[in-house]
């Protein structure tokens, strides 16, 4: 009679990292469930945007004068660049959080340097 293959009693985790991978900054995430049950998230950062040109006047000694930027003063548009979109099932979904709530409680325990002095203004 054969013995039942035994559970290993522990399984090690090596990592390596992609020579590609880059450090993102995230301002911000938008997405959803997407129609396989998966849930999408699509991670941007923020800035304001670049202007289509920008002009300078010439003075008629060859100086010359301040820029000028086309556009509306009344409105203020920003960019957001998607530079990482993630597909997370649902179990890994659960684990993300359940990762994310404990840096967390381990950041608002420590008290991080400057983390309640400045009001953002985005909602997310």
């Amino acid at each position: 009679m054969t013995k039942p293959a035994a559970h290993p009693a522990k399984i090690r985790y090596t990592y390596q990292t992609d020579p590609s991978a880059r450090l993102q900054t995230a301002h911000g995430v938008w997405g959803g469930v997407n129609p396989q049950g998966e849930i999408e998230m699509n991670f941007y950062h923020e800035s304001d945007s670049l202007p289509a040109f920008s002009e300078q006047l010439v003075a008629p000694d060859g100086s010359i004068g301040h820029e000028i930027i086309p556009g509306n003063e009344d409105l203020r548009e920003v960019s957001r660049c998607i530079h990482s979109r993630v597909l997370l099932n649902y179990h890994t979904a659960r684990a993300v959080l359940e990762w994310l709530e404990d840096r967390l409680s381990a950041l608002e325990e420590e008290g991080a340097p400057g983390m309640y002095e400045t009001p953002l203004d985005i909602e997310q």
